[in-house]
């Protein structure tokens, strides 16, 4: 059978994704650099970074929708540039634009999905109901899509992408735009799949979502600056302690802590100032600065390291490189 023409010896990886050198080019634009990642079966896997980073190149083509310009990718085992039809019929994928047609019901775009991965009469009636009891729309199936919010679109956009029972998930920004709750209840979503043997592969620049994830991957400028679960991104990059600060100048509070050589991390979170330290020490020196420089502080403690944190370190020590 050709389905078998581009596995690595015929064989199934341990991983669903292989990553090798992936570079992608525009002109004279590098959109992605030399990107190396491996991503085992049934994980959530996050591909994180700010807009423009290269996530939404790398995801496009690793469905083979694009045409790599160097480096090797296998997705389930097929080459991406060899055999990309073998690979879209293994993957569902969720654009950041969500892939509905606004002016079809709720239940024509089930079937037009359905029909696109080639299911029909029982199967499509029976993936019909699964889809529109997993995005809450029992009842709303005759409703144009165009006219339901957020949150329903993105669940049935998810839907439609798997209808046809994918082993591999891209979903590319999937929670742009869509309330917090939403956001949560998207990700709920996302933990069944990989509770189900899924392999999920996820683009965001939503750093708190990224905590839901297996491992990461941070991406900016089109290279990979760090990799690894969130516990380890914070453990190695992240070894001092963090103080976050409310003062009523965040301003001159920024600019007051950034002069200070003691200081190892300066960032706005908000209406909080966040400051990394040494030891326990620092605390004073802290406040003796602030108030030096005539800023009050209302609060002040310790908290734990998020993946900004990490994100904001990792950019600094790429900075000085």
């Amino acid at each position: 059978m050709g389905d078998n023409r581009s596995r690595v010896n015929g064989a199934r990886s341990d991983y669903a994704i292989e990553v090798r050198g992936l570079s992608k080019l525009f002109g004279g634009f590098t959109a992605v650099d030399s990107v190396n990642f491996n991503v085992p079966r049934g994980e959530v896997f996050g591909f994180l970074g700010p807009n423009g980073a290269g996530k939404s190149t790398t995801i496009r083509m690793l469905c083979g929708l694009v045409e790599p310009t160097s480096g090797t990718a296998l997705v389930d085992g097929f080459d991406v540039v060899a055999d990309p039809e073998a690979i879209r019929t293994r993957i569902g994928y969720m654009s950041q634009k969500f892939s509905l047609y606004e002016d079809l019901t709720v239940e024509e775009n089930i079937r037009f999905f359905g029909g696109v991965y080639g299911l029909s009469g029982a199967r499509v009636r029976e993936r019909l109901k699964w889809v529109v009891g997993m995005a809450g729309l029992d009842g709303k199936e005759t409703r144009l899509t165009g006219t339901l919010s957020g949150g329903w679109r993105q669940r049935l956009a998810l839907g439609c992408a798997i209808i046809h029972e994918p082993g591999i998930v891209f979903l590319d920004e999937p929670t742009a735009g869509v309330d917090p709750v939403s956001r949560r209840n998207f990700w709920d979503l996302i933990g069944g799949l990989s509770e189900n043997g899924v392999t999920t592969m996820v683009t965001t620049h939503y750093l708190d979502e990224a905590e839901y994830c297996n491992n990461i991957v941070m991406i900016n400028d089109g290279r990979i600056m760090a990799e690894g679960s969130p516990k380890e991104l914070k453990e190695r990059h992240v070894s001092y302690d963090l103080y976050e600060l409310l003062v009523d100048d965040p301003a001159k509070g920024i600019d007051v802590l950034r002069a200070q050589p003691w200081a190892k991390e300066v960032s706005l979170f908000g209406t909080y100032l966040r400051v990394g330290l040494e030891d326990s020490l620092g605390a004073e020196l802290v406040k003796g600065a602030l108030e030096k420089n005539g800023v009050a502080i209302t609060r002040m403690g310790r908290v734990s390291p998020s993946l900004e944190d990490v994100f904001i370190r990792v950019l600094g020590e790429e900075g000085v490189r």
